[in-house]
């Protein structure tokens, strides 16, 4: 081999080592792009936030314009007692209530109380007896009562594919979401539904 040929060989695998170092660089940087709810896929088999929006509208769209509601002379008051976290993982039911209670808000067939606020409703009326002027005081022992009380649970069950020599293992997970409304002068129930889906996941068992 010539000292020419050398030097041009050499070259070469410079130029191939800078550019596999520099693709390397790039492949390790942090990267961060905004994400399109609406059409996001979930990342893994767990409850995630396009199950929230998803499940939220669907039960927001049938509790909202069911029969229950729109049939009532006026907008029935209802209370959220919240969602309960019956499965194996931690997840912020309340953020599933709020949202729920902001769509129901949002089609004008339901009115909420503030059940979450009271103590804060108390104290400011509190101090306007004895701060603010007769003309400007809020009415104490004027608040509407709810009638209806809205609760729910949210439950999981989980299966994972069995011992066997493989490269990776699938795990599925079945969720159900029920809902349901109480009268609370008579203790009846008024309305109830549920919503179940599953989703598998392929998981790598060496990874990083």
């Amino acid at each position: 081999m010539t000292s020419t040929t050398t030097i041009r060989w050499l070259t070469i695998v410079a130029a191939g080592s800078m550019a596999f170092w520099l693709s390397g660089c790039a492949a390790f940087r942090a990267q961060t792009r905004g994400v399109d709810l609406d059409t996001a896929d979930p990342v893994d088999e767990r409850f995630g936030f396009t199950d929230l929006r998803q499940i939220t509208e669907s039960f927001a769209n049938e509790l909202g314009y069911s029969p229950f509601i729109v049939d009532q002379s006026e907008p029935p008051i209802m209370m959220i007692a919240g969602v309960q976290n019956r499965t194996s993982e931690y997840l912020d039911t309340k953020n599933l209530s709020d949202r729920l209670r902001t769509l129901l808000f949002q089609t004008g067939n339901l009115r909420f109380v503030n059940e979450a606020r009271r103590e804060d409703l108390l104290r400011e009326q509190g101090y306007q007896a004895a701060q603010a002027t007769p003309e400007t005081q809020a009415a104490i022992g004027q608040q509407l009562g709810a009638r209806y009380m809205l609760s729910g649970s949210l439950t999981e069950m989980a299966d994972r594919s069995p011992r066997q020599v493989r490269v990776s293992r699938t795990v599925r997970r079945f969720y159900k979401l029920t809902l349901e409304v109480t009268n609370l002068e008579t203790g009846l129930l008024e309305w109830t539904a549920e919503r179940e889906f599953a989703r598998e996941a392929r998981q790598p068992l060496v990874g990083w």
